[in-house]
């Protein structure tokens, strides 16, 4: 077996798996296969099953290409592609439990993951108990005879805490529950799920995999048998990704280790720099050398991208006036592409923490606009 570190084989993968020239006209850059249909060998009539396209529902080559490149990557035997974070998020669900099944969550996950565990799937008779996650107590005390799923999100949004993966991946195996992680913040490259137990790890791929805020699309990737139960809910509620939302998603995942390397260095430094201004009551980085859990950061992640929070002493109303007055962060609810954005999350304490994206531009720019409007706190 060739030794090469987890990075040299991700960069290969990036750049050149699964791709095969001579069946693409020597085009360095694969097709997009932009038909709904295939049409399948008369030997197959009665037996469609070996014949790996049929219908644009079902799979699609472009679509084939960008999961095979996110298996490799997240060291699975199989990854499926989505329309949305959230479809691959409600089909992986979907897939592993029903009605009278109980779902123990994570309490800072998405936004819309929330309400779709809480609200709409109650409405199908699955309970749900939602945790802080930082221990594996937690997940332990609210485990019901009828609990058979674990959702993580790892660094969870807003604050960024970390969940101790193998740990809970090893009490879920002792009690048949199955886990699955938002790993949309780490990307394959910081974060391996897989390798610590997780059963399935999905990316919201508008994020980083995306990388240019050009694509909504979503991914996830586990073993084959546990992928064939998340294809069938895919396949029957009709979510798959389409043809050309795959190839950017391709063209994402060409400069994904160098992106994610200049978001991370960018945020590290504003996050050392709000970590010591007089308005700040508290930076959430799991880059930064005091932030808790330390042990956790270095055994599960290999690197920081460009997403953060930080609260104010002022609370939410300062946080509201600081963010308001930032002229190089747009306000949005998305991140993970090349421009900086804010938003407004709610923290620990009930107040709000001001999330922001540091994307690419002048590092220096970027600081003097949040400490302009940091200072005004001061005045």
């Amino acid at each position: 077996m060739e030794n090469k570190s987890d990075l040299q084989k991700d960069t290969e993968i990036l750049t050149h798996f699964g791709e095969n020239y001579a069946t693409q006209f020597g085009a360095v850059t694969p097709p997009i296969y932009m038909n709904s249909l295939h049409v399948v060998p008369k030997e197959h009539l009665y037996d469609p099953k070996p014949v790996p396209f049929i219908y644009g529902r079902i799979s699609n080559p472009t679509a084939d290409l960008f999961e095979r490149k996110i298996a490799a990557l997240e060291r699975a035997e199989k990854a499926l592609s989505f329309a949305s974070g959230m479809a691959a998020i409600s089909s992986c669900v979907l897939a592993n439990v029903g009605h009278g099944d109980h779902i123990v969550a994570v309490d800072f996950a998405y936004g819309p993951t929330r309400e779709f565990i809480k609200d709409d799937l109650p409405k199908f008779g699955i309970e749900n108990t939602f945790v802080s996650g930082k221990t594996v107590s937690d997940f332990a005390n609210a485990i019901r005879p009828n609990t058979k799923l674990f959702y993580l999100e790892s660094p969870a949004t807003g604050i960024f805490y970390l969940q101790d993966l193998r740990a809970i991946a090893e009490l879920a195996k002792k009690h048949n529950i199955v886990t699955i992680i938002d790993n949309s913040w780490a990307t394959p490259i910081y974060q391996k799920p897989l390798t610590f137990g997780i059963d399935i790890s999905l990316h919201t791929a508008s994020k980083y995999i995306g990388g240019h805020s050009d694509v909504i699309a979503g991914v996830a990737a586990g073993s084959a048998a546990m992928m064939e139960k998340v294809q069938h809910v895919r396949t029957n509620y009709g979510g798959i990704l389409g043809p050309m939302e795959a190839w950017l998603c391709i063209r994402g995942l060409r400069t994904l280790a160098v992106r994610i390397k200049a978001h991370g260095e960018a945020a590290l430094e504003i996050a050392t720099r709000l970590s010591k201004h007089p308005a700040v009551c508290r930076v959430y980085y799991p880059g930064l050398p005091d932030f808790p859990q330390q042990e956790l950061v270095k055994s599960q992640l290999m690197g920081f991208t460009g997403l953060l929070s930080f609260s104010l002493h002022g609370g939410s109303e300062q946080a509201k006036a600081v963010a308001s007055r930032l002229k190089w962060f747009n306000l949005g609810p998305s991140w993970g592409g090349f421009e900086s954005m804010v938003n407004l999350l709610e923290g620990e304490d009930g107040n709000h923490v001001v999330r922001v994206h540091i994307g690419f531009e002048d590092v220096e720019t970027l600081w003097a606009d949040l400490k302009d409007s940091l200072d005004k706190e001061m005045i």
